[in-house]
């Protein structure tokens, strides 16, 4: 039973949101017009009208940072072809610090329509559309329409009363620029529109639209400059900007008198001369954060990371090993202090090069992106695993005891991959204050990007800087002794419950049969620890053999963590994620907005398996009886956005809130206008406060 109502609840979640509004009322109201009659052999324009609801917006052929345009896809005669949409100039929308391209109002999208020579005159054919469009406010809904239009075959005048309809919408198109263009890339882009007149017209607006996404920089500020020779626009570039031989887009011109003309541009790369730029932008930036203040927070949240349960094992084994060189070895002390910190820092700007590659590319990832992947979590299992069983003395890398492993375990190299690993271990964790500068970096260009991502290196590497390179703070750990080996192994533990938690993981994400091949794996795994050390006193001819049975265990090992694939059912109504408080349901911005125009108060909660802030915050907060009993007592609906995988309407929502990734608490109180954001740390009050 319980299957089946999770089933419904998935299978309404579906429906378009044009047909479980409370109110019936669609957000874009769609139909299909033609021009007139069209001849055998010749050409008719067809308009598809889209009438949207006041505040809400559709989006151009280009969407800028965020959305999707409208398709169309035709049903025929035989015979009869379509062409292109023609699609009318677009409008700047910005969202929070990101910046859409679409429409508001009415909307004409014109497309020509070729009828056969075959065609008969005097017969009429039915030509079909089926619309698809994502119509958005503060939430986005994915609609859809099929529309049809009679067309008669043969000569004869056109509808007089479509006319002007026809007309107006023709007036909003682009036309080709009758002017030369060019564009010089530099560490701007600068558009240059060959034409003096420009120069003493001075337009009150000049803005671009690109027709390539990662063009430019959406939200950045466009400056306007002008020469003897005409207008050069000061674009900021885009992460594909470099790419691109020829700048492609829309250019709209908006005069002093209020006339606007938008103009096709295909501008090849060539000589800009010098341009006069004024201070007045085209477009205003929408940058909600200062870079300054991000990377602060970035460091801040870094600093944080330092507590996590995973991280804490290793930082306390190394700066036991460093005390040991305290005083009399005070090099080897920095040396491994900078070698650490240096793992840290370049893991962390490997992480970011990685997620802006791969949003560049077109992926919906956020920060966590690796454990979205199960043959990532099984390896991150094996890997805290692995260092479990070295804490617990089952191997050691050489010759040395455990005991005297622990007291001269140093080393540049050792001291860099110290620092990698202990990113590697901290990393699934979106920590406080840090998310919102990772939604930041998201939003900016690659250099600011990698600069948040740089502080956020500084600030996890600094309490190992602070414990390297201040006098006498190293003089407060204990001295090394026997009473070591056993703080060792007691460390253990940690790691083997981090492992057990990444099998949960794991199970969530791929189900519960992913279990058989993580427990093989790392069974596996731990015969090849225990022979690579056991093999260690043999003879050359013995350790060779042995480290053969190793590697092989170990490919054996890498070759069940590569058969893992996710789960084909949603890990939200599977598993416990997000399991905290009643009225719970899965996440779907057609389901958001049902509630929302039923008035029902909504409480969302955008989470994921590998997130640790998010576990401990439904343990700690939503999981309490108090707050139970107040979700119950006024009807509060539980909404869960499970970002265990990879899922695309997670993703755009965290990008609507400017979130690297989860924990992100919104409440949608019935009557409000726009949700209220609650902090990353939950507690029991701070939820009560917020719903009440």
């Amino acid at each position: 039973m319980k299957r089946f109502l999770l089933a419904l609840v998935l299978a309404l979640a579906a429906v378009p949101a044009v047909a479980q509004a409370p109110d019936r009322s669609p957000r874009v109201t769609a139909r299909l017009l033609a021009e007139g009659p069209v001849a055998p052999g010749g050409q008719v324009w067809i308009a598809v009208e889209e009438v949207i609801r006041p505040n809400w917006h559709t989006y151009w052929i280009n969407p800028g940072d965020a959305g999707n345009p409208t398709t169309i896809d035709w049903t025929l005669p035989s015979g009869w072809s379509a062409g292109e949409i023609h699609w009318p100039r677009p409008k700047r929308l910005p969202v929070g610090p990101l910046m859409d391209y679409g429409y508001e109002g009415k909307l004409w999208l014109l497309v020509p329509v070729s009828a056969p020579a075959s065609a008969r005159s005097g017969e009429v054919v039915t030509l079909n559309v089926a619309a698809t469009w994502l119509v958005c406010e503060r939430i986005c809904i994915p609609e859809e329409a099929a529309l049809s239009v009679d067309v008669r075959i043969g000569d004869g005048p056109r509808d007089s009363a479509l006319a002007p309809d026809f007309a107006a919408g023709r007036a909003l198109l682009p036309t080709d620029s009758p002017w030369p263009v060019s564009h010089a890339m530099g560490a701007s882009i600068d558009l240059f529109v060959a034409v003096p007149a420009l120069a003493s017209a001075r337009p009150a607006a000049v803005e671009f639209y690109p027709l390539d996404a990662g063009a430019i920089r959406n939200p950045a500020p466009q400056q306007v400059g002008y020469n003897d020779k005409g207008l050069v626009l000061r674009l900021t570039p885009g992460t594909k900007a470099a790419t691109l031989t020829t700048l492609n887009g829309v250019l709209v011109l908006t005069g002093s008198d209020g006339s606007v003309q938008a103009l096709n541009i295909k501008a090849p790369q060539g000589l800009v001369p010098a341009a006069d730029f004024t201070t007045t932008a085209a477009a205003p930036a929408a940058d909600a954060m200062p870079l300054l203040l991000a990377m602060a927070f970035a460091a801040l949240g870094g600093l944080i990371l330092n507590i996590m349960p995973c991280v804490l094992p290793i930082l306390a084994m190394k700066a036991l090993a460093m005390a040991r060189h305290a005083g009399s070895e005070r090099r080897i002390v920095v040396t491994e202090t900078f070698a650490y910190s240096s793992g840290v820092v370049l893991s962390f700007l490997a992480l970011g090069a990685a997620l802006l590659l791969l949003r560049a590319g077109g992926e919906a990832v956020g920060w966590g992106f690796q454990l979205q992947s199960p043959i990532a979590v099984a390896g991150f299992a094996l890997l805290v695993f692995a260092v479990g069983l070295n804490l617990s003395g089952v191997f050691e890398v050489g010759s040395v005891t455990a005991g005297e492993s622990l007291t001269r375990k140093s080393g540049t190299a050792g001291a860099f991959f110290t620092g990698m690993l202990a990113v590697a271990v901290g990393a699934p964790c979106t920590m406080p204050f840090g998310a919102a500068a990772l939604g930041f970096a998201l939003t900016q260009g690659p250099v600011a990007a990698m600069l948040v991502f740089l502080a956020l290196g500084v600030g996890f590497a600094l309490p190992f800087l602070i414990l390297g390179l201040v006098p006498g703070v190293l003089a407060f750990v204990p001295k090394p002794g026997p009473w070591m080996l056993y703080f060792k192994q007691a460390l253990a533990f940690p790691m083997y419950a981090a492992a057990a938690w990444l099998a949960w993981v794991l199970a969530v994400q791929a189900g519960a049969n992913s279990l058989v091949l993580l427990f093989t794996a790392a069974v596996t795994l731990a015969l090849a620890a225990w022979l690579w050390t056991a093999t260690r006193h043999l003879s050359a001819r013995g350790r060779a053999i042995g480290a053969g049975v190793v590697i092989l265990l170990l490919l054996g090992a890498g070759g069940a963590v590569a058969r893992l694939k996710p789960a084909t059912s949603s890990p939200t109504a599977e598993s416990g994620v997000g399991a905290a408080l009643p009225n719970r349901e899965p996440y779907s911005a057609a389901r958001l907005a049902e509630l929302r125009a039923a008035g029902r108060p909504v409480f969302l909660d955008t989470t994921a398996a590998w997130c640790i802030s998010c576990l401990v915050n439904e343990q700690t907060a939503l999981a309490s009886e108090a707050v139970k009993t107040a979700f119950t007592a006024r009807n509060i609906v539980y909404l869960v956005a499970d970002w265990t995988n990879r899922n695309p309407e997670g993703a755009a929502l965290l990008k609507q809130h400017d979130r690297a990734g989860p924990p992100l608490y919104l409440y949608y109180a019935p009557s409000a206008p726009a949700p209220k954001v609650l902090p990353q740390i939950l507690t029991e009050s701070i939820v009560l406060d917020a719903i009440q």
